[in-house]
C-alpha cells in the first residue's frame, strides 16, 4: 500500500514540474515542443581575417545561429542544406566588427565652443548620441568605448540599444571625465557665479580635489551603471586655461583612482598628454593611456612593462587644424596653438611605441571630428608604423581585450557574437579600404548591405 502511495506522489510531482516548467518558459526541448527553430544564416566569405592572427583564408563559410557564431570551416568541408538563409560574401574580405575605444557619442564636431555648455539640454545631447550611434554602426563598428558624455547619457543608450529601442554598437559606457578642479574637464575663464549657479552637481559626478573626493565620485559613478572609468591626468587640447602637458593629479591620487575602479570590476581609462601624467597614470596600474601624445622613452618602457594599453587619436589632427576652421566651429586661438603642439609630435611618439612592441587599441577621439569617419584613422596607424594587419588588429582583438570583451567580441570564432563586416576591396593591401564598408551585421541582424548584387538564397 506503501508503495503505491509513494508512486502516486512521484507521478503527481512530475506532472507538476512538467506543467510548471510549461507554464514558465521551461518546457523540455525537443523537436515537438512548438518553439520555432533556431535562426541560422550561412556567410560565404571569400576572404577571411579573423583576427585571431595577421593571416586570410579563403573560401569560408561562418554559420551563425541566432546572434552567435556557431563555426567556422572550410567551405570545401561543409555542405550548406537546401533552401538555407545564405549571405554572399564570396567576392568580399570579411572581417570581425570595428571596435573603437574612445569615442563621444553624445558630442558634435561643429560645436567646440563651450558656449554651447549654456545653449544645448540634456535632450540636445541624447537626440546627437542617437544619431551618432547609427552612423557609429554603419561605418562597421559594432561596439565602441563611450569614455566622457553628460551623466549618465552614455549609459541610458547602452541600454537603450541592449533593449533594441535604438540602432547603434555595443556601448562601453563611462560617466563624465573625472578632473580637478580648474582642470580638463572642468569650465574655465568664466565667472565664478557660473560655476555656482549652473553646475552645482558636478562634485558628486565629475570634480575631485583629493584621493577620497575620487573614491567618492567613482563610486557615484558606479552607483548609476557605467561599465568604466575616466580620469583627466593631465591637461588638454580643447579646454580653456591649462596645458596639455601638466599633470593634473599625483601619483597618489591615480593610485587612488585605479584602486577603487578595480575593486568596483570596472577598467579605468587615463586623459594623459604629457609625458609625467603619463608616467604617473601607468604606475598607478591605470588600464589604458589616452592620448598619449607626449609620451617619452621611459614612458614607452613603462607601458611595456606593466601591459598597459596606448589609445592614440592620431587622426583628428587633420579635422581640427584643417577642417574644422572652415566651418567656424567655434575653436579658440589657444586650442589650435596647442593642437599644432601635441599633433605632429603625438605620431611620432606612436611610431616608437609601435616600434618597441607597446600594446596598442584604436581609438579615435569621435566626437571631435564627425562620427562615421572612425576608419579614416587606420591610414594614420599604417603611415606611421603598423602594418594594415596590426592595424585591423589594433580595432578587433586588441581593443576587445581593453574593453573587457574578449570572450565575446573582436574576433570571428565560434561562440561569439556575429559580429561581421565586409568590403569589396582589400584591407589588407589598402586599410583605407575600411573607410568604405558594404557590410555590417551587429548580433547576427544585418544593419546595412550596400552591395550591388546580391545573390539570392539557395
Amino acid at each position: 500500500m506503501n508503495n503505491v502511495i509513494l508512486r502516486k506522489k512521484l507521478f503527481t510531482i512530475s506532472v507538476w514540474l512538467m506543467l510548471s516548467s510549461i507554464v514558465f518558459g521551461q518546457a523540455p526541448a525537443n523537436p515537438g515542443d512548438g518553439r520555432p527553430a533556431p535562426k541560422v544564416s550561412y556567410i560565404l566569405a571569400g576572404r577571411l581575417f579573423d583576427a585571431t592572427g595577421d593571416n586570410v583564408r579563403e573560401n569560408v563559410i561562418i554559420v551563425v545561429e541566432e546572434e552567435r557564431i556557431k563555426s567556422v570551416a572550410s567551405a570545401a568541408d561543409l555542405k550548406i542544406p537546401a533552401g538555407a538563409n545564405v549571405v554572399d560574401l564570396s567576392q568580399a574580405t570579411v572581417l570581425p566588427g570595428l571596435i573603437d575605444c574612445h569615442t563621444h557619442l553624445d558630442s558634435r564636431a561643429d560645436r567646440y565652443n563651450e558656449i554651447y555648455r549654456f545653449k544645448d539640454t540634456p535632450f540636445s545631447h541624447a537626440f546627437a548620441a542617437v544619431l551618432n550611434a547609427r552612423k557609429t554602426l554603419e561605418a562597421g563598428f559594432t561596439s565602441v568605448r563611450d569614455v566622457g558624455s553628460e551623466p549618465f547619457l552614455a549609459v541610458d543608450l547602452r541600454n537603450a540599444i541592449n533593449e533594441g529601442l535604438l540602432v547603434g554598437p555595443r556601448v562601453v559606457a563611462s560617466g563624465p571625465g573625472i578632473s580637478i578642479t580648474g582642470g580638463h574637464g572642468d569650465l574655465n575663464n568664466f565667472s565664478p557665479q557660473t560655476r555656482v549657479m549652473m553646475f552645482p552637481e558636478e562634485r558628486d559626478f565629475k570634480i575631485a580635489d583629493s584621493a577620497d573626493q575620487i573614491r567618492h565620485v567613482i563610486r557615484s559613478q558606479e552607483k548609476y551603471g557605467v561599465d568604466v572609468i575616466k580620469i583627466l591626468a593631465t591637461g588638454g587640447v580643447l579646454s580653456r586655461g591649462d596645458s596639455p602637458g601638466a599633470p593634473q593629479f599625483s601619483l597618489e591620487e591615480l593610485k587612488a583612482a585605479a584602486e577603487t575602479a578595480h575593486m568596483g570590476g570596472r577598467k579605468i581609462a587615463a586623459h594623459a598628454h604629457g609625458a609625467e601624467g603619463i608616467k604617473n597614470a601607468i604606475l598607478a596600474g591605470i588600464d589604458s593611456i589616452e592620448h598619449a601624445s607626449l609620451i617619452d622613452d621611459e614612458g614607452i618602457r613603462l607601458a611595456k612593462e606593466h601591459g598597459t594599453y596606448l589609445v592614440m587619436d592620431i587622426y583628428n589632427d587633420d579635422y581640427i587644424l584643417n577642417e574644422a576652421p572652415k566651418y567656424g566651429h567655434g575653436l579658440l586661438t589657444e586650442n589650435l596653438d596647442k593642437e599644432r603642439t601635441v599633433g605632429r609630435l603625438q605620431r611620432e611618439d606612436f611610431r616608437k611605441a609601435v616600434q618597441a612592441g607597446v600594446k596598442m587599441a584604436f581609438g579615435t577621439d569621435a566626437g571631435v571630428y564627425p562620427h562615421g569617419d572612425n576608419a579614416r584613422q587606420f591610414f594614420y596607424m599604417a603611415k606611421y608604423g603598423m602594418t594594415p594587419a596590426q592595424a585591423i588588429r589594433a580595432a578587433t582583438s586588441s581593443a576587445a581585450d581593453l574593453i573587457g570583451r574578449a570572450q565575446s567580441v573582436g574576433t570571428i570564432e565560434a561562440g561569439k557574437y556575429a559580429d561581421i563586416i565586409a568590403v569589396n576591396a582589400d584591407p589588407l593591401a589598402d586599410v583605407r579600404a575600411l573607410e568604405h564598408v558594404d557590410f555590417v551585421m551587429k548580433g547576427g541582424v544585418v544593419y546595412k548591405d550596400t552591395r550591388v548584387s546580391q545573390p539570392a538564397a539557395d
